[in-house]
């Protein structure tokens, strides 16, 4: 089963895709720039003692301020997946701002500066923790939804199932989908409906946890990987980066928000799911008409040195890479970066990789 984030005639050319990818070909205009989306997605604001989630709220304040000064077009999570659904293209500047958990900093912190900049988030509710101590109440989630805040699933217990649904079995996919199901019945009983976007828990994902939200009757899905949203991405395995501890600065912000989509298409089919830790080996093409400087494309992989891409086929754009050493605790990624021939944009994409049982 292949995930893939790549243009379309590539999907068109590839064949074979399952069901969850299918529903996420939109028709593009080849003569149209479809532009991009830069996704963020926050956690706590102004809890200092949860470094590696939280950023500051005059940093945060500060964000809203440039987004503003930049005339950026922010949207809900729900509104990009509409014009990706829809093949329409992206404004340029395009943002999307999500927060996982709901965490009770996002409705006394950040809920009234978004208010204050007439900007709208997306909230992923995890609906077992609603009303525990540290997290939004029912009553505080419907006065959010009264002043504009889209509502997303976040599962129920907030649980890591992707080993549980690899295994195949009967038990377990019940098991996932009770849990799911679960929060939808939870949203609908209290905010008066169920989410149609669903965010993984740790942004772990698979091929079989992305059949099942499809069969459930979601329209996407968004991971923890980063990397910027083309108007042809798989809509069940979308990116976004992270706006926590050492990334919740301005200076980050304005960074990714520059950078833009590598058009990467997995040659194999590829699940983030790893039996072992020994590094995994991606091959993968772009398209001989992008952009891109083949030079100039390197991966980074956590506590290791940067590696530099092989060339399989310059002419035919085929390329590969591999860690030298092996993968270190339970979520890894490559990260493949590119710049453009021009030397005036830089070019980004993360494969996720996830260790069992660490």
């Amino acid at each position: 089963m292949l995930i893939r984030l790549l243009p379309l005639v590539w999907f068109l050319c590839g064949g074979g895709l399952p069901v969850w990818a299918e529903a996420s070909l939109p028709e593009v205009s080849p003569d149209v720039e479809p532009g991009y989306a830069t996704v963020l997605v926050y956690h706590r604001f102004g809890e200092s003692r949860y470094p590696s989630t939280n950023i500051d709220c005059d940093v945060f304040e500060r964000q809203l301020a440039w987004l503003r000064q930049q005339d950026a077009t922010v949207l809900t999570a729900g509104e990009l997946v509409g014009c990706l659904r829809r093949g329409e293209p992206l404004p340029p500047k395009t943002l999307v701002l999500t927060v996982d958990d709901a965490y009770l900093s996002f409705y006394q912190q950040a809920l009234p500066l978004l208010r204050r900049y007439g900007y709208a988030a997306t909230l992923f509710v995890n609906t077992d923790s609603v009303g525990q101590p540290g997290y939004m109440s029912w009553e505080q989630l419907r006065l959010a939804v009264a002043q504009g805040i889209e509502i997303g699933n976040h599962s129920a217990s907030h649980a890591a199932f992707v080993e549980l649904l690899a295994q195949g079995g009967d038990a377990g996919r019940q098991q996932v989908a009770q849990d799911l199901m679960r929060a939808q019945q939870q949203l609908r009983t209290h905010l008066g409906r169920a989410a149609k976007l669903f965010a993984y828990p740790y942004g772990e994902y698979s091929p079989e946890y992305a059949e099942m939200l499809v069969t459930l009757g979601f329209d996407a899905a968004f991971g923890q990987q980063s990397g910027p949203v083309a108007v042809t991405a798989v809509l069940f395995s979308l990116p976004r980066f992270p706006m926590g501890g050492v990334y919740a600065s301005l200076q980050e912000l304005q960074r990714k928000q520059r950078l833009r989509p590598l058009p990467v298409e997995l040659t194999a089919s590829v699940s983030p799911l790893r039996q072992d830790c020994q590094p995994p080996l991606l091959r993968f093409r772009l398209a001989p008409a992008a952009a891109i400087a083949p030079a100039s494309l390197r991966c980074y992989v956590q506590g290791q040195d940067v590696l530099k891409v092989q060339v399989l086929d310059e002419e035919a754009g085929l390329f590969q890479v591999q860690a030298t050493r092996p993968l270190q605790g339970r979520r890894n990624k490559y990260t493949l970066t590119a710049q453009s021939r021009d030397g005036r944009h830089w070019y980004w994409f993360s494969q996720p990789w996830i260790l069992p049982g660490r």
